[in-house]
């Protein structure tokens, strides 16, 4: 008899998906966010095998959904779990309370995570640097903080940490009549004090590298997640920045020096943006969006083969808006256009067109009608329209470095790599 095959690879976890219809989000516009949050739950290493949605005015603060759509989730982790095939996660397309996550998990018995707990995980493996990871660490514990109630397990052994006191200062603060959630609060408190230090002096060593950087015009990719961003960069910098098919595969900010012709300037690529992005991260990730602050042309790229990306760019632009660029000056790049697919409306259809049944020149038209020149189309993967995309931030480039810098040349030989003057 042969011996039976056995995988030597880690079963990957299994989730069920979760969101409402609600009079403010209909059905097809839930199930573009669930497509989000699958893929969102792909990129963190979990597979689907079930999506729920329910029809309701808005969230039950008790559960979130109603009871009959609770027990219908809770019968098929339960036929999945007869059936050896167990459910080990559900995700929620909102952000849910510490109440609501308590007794969601008391129904389904199952692990709980909401969609910002995912993003939160998303951008822990994906940190790489001290910078990043001090960043997300912060941004979990300030999520954690007011759902301590529903954790299961102390925090002891997160009081510690090289170069902290949070561990030893937490010793002492024990009192004899003191709750354990008492207890994992003030070690939570005691790291994020630390770690906000130590965003402090990574801010102050970023806000000395980006004085250093000399009379260069300062351009900045940013967008929703996943549009080509890290491609476009390389393409234009001639770098070899990690990208991948992803969501959040940056989270660093990488800045080159790029010259045009004879203008040199420097090309930041950032964090992307995304729907519901956690109000953590947005604060914590100061001294990585600093980069776009300081920008004087931002380059937002959208991905145009996407069927929701007016949406997209409307959450780029609110989300802009928030960090107080909104009249930043900017350049709209429509990049994928390889992979833009439509239908052909049907002649005797008299609903508005939309951007699934206009064609891409149709569409190119309307854009570029809206926004003139400060529009392109092109495709980074396949290099089209490249050579005009380096024309058009030539002419803005240099007429922001003649507004900014009216008495300085563009020649600028000494700056290294990464504009630094030398």
């Amino acid at each position: 008899m042969k011996p039976q095959n056995v995988s030597s690879e880690p079963r990957r976890e299994t989730a069920v998906l979760v969101a409402l219809i609600t009079k403010t989000q209909n059905e097809r516009k839930t199930n573009e966010y669930l497509d989000e949050l699958q893929f969102l739950a792909e990129t963190a290493g979990a597979i689907t095998v079930g999506r729920f949605t329910q029809r309701m005015d808005g969230p039950s603060s008790v559960t979130y959904l109603g009871k009959g759509k609770l027990d219908e989730i809770r019968a098929f982790i339960e036929q999945r779990a007869d059936a050896d095939e167990p459910v080990d996660i559900a995700i929620f397309d909102d952000e849910l309370s510490a109440k609501q996550l308590r007794n969601i998990e008391k129904e389904l018995r199952v692990r709980i995570l909401d969609r910002t707990s995912l993003i939160l995980d998303i951008f822990a493996m994906r940190a790489q640097t001290a910078s990043a990871k001090t960043q997300v660490e912060l941004a979990q514990n300030q999520y954690m903080l007011p759902r301590l109630q529903r954790m299961w397990t102390h925090l002891e052994r997160q009081g510690g940490g090289s170069g902290g006191g949070g561990g030893k200062g937490s010793v002492g603060l024990r009192g004899p009549g003191e709750t354990q959630l008492e207890m994992d609060r003030r070690i939570i408190l005691n790291r994020m004090a630390l770690l906000k230090r130590r965003l402090a002096e990574i801010d102050k060593q970023k806000t000395t590298q980006r004085q250093n950087r000399g009379r260069l015009i300062r351009v900045a990719l940013v967008g929703y997640t996943n549009v080509g961003k890290s491609t476009l960069l390389n393409l234009l910098s001639g770098s070899e920045v990690f990208a991948e098919n992803k969501l959040f595969a940056t989270l660093d900010t990488t800045v080159r020096k790029v010259i045009i012709q004879n203008l040199p300037f420097l090309l930041s690529d950032t964090v992307g943006f995304i729907r519901k992005l956690p109000t953590q991260l947005v604060s914590s990730f100061k001294s990585t969006l600093d980069e776009v602050r300081e920008a004087d042309l931002l380059l937002h790229v959208v991905d145009v083969s996407h069927p929701d990306f007016e949406d997209q760019i409307a959450v780029v632009d609110r989300t802009l808006a928030d960090l107080g660029c909104g009249e930043t000056p900017r350049v709209l790049v429509m990049n994928k256009m390889d992979a833009y697919t439509w239908v052909e409306k049907d002649p005797d259809d008299l609903t508005p067109p939309t951007s699934e049944n206009i064609s891409l020149d149709e569409l190119q038209r309307t854009w570029q009608a809206r926004h003139g020149n400060d529009c392109i189309f092109v495709s980074a993967r396949d290099r089209l329209h490249i050579d005009q995309l380096r024309a058009l931030m030539y002419s803005r480039i240099r007429q922001l470095h003649v507004q900014k810098y009216p008495y300085n040349d563009f020649l600028f030989a000494n700056y290294d790599e990464e504009g630094n003057s030398i």
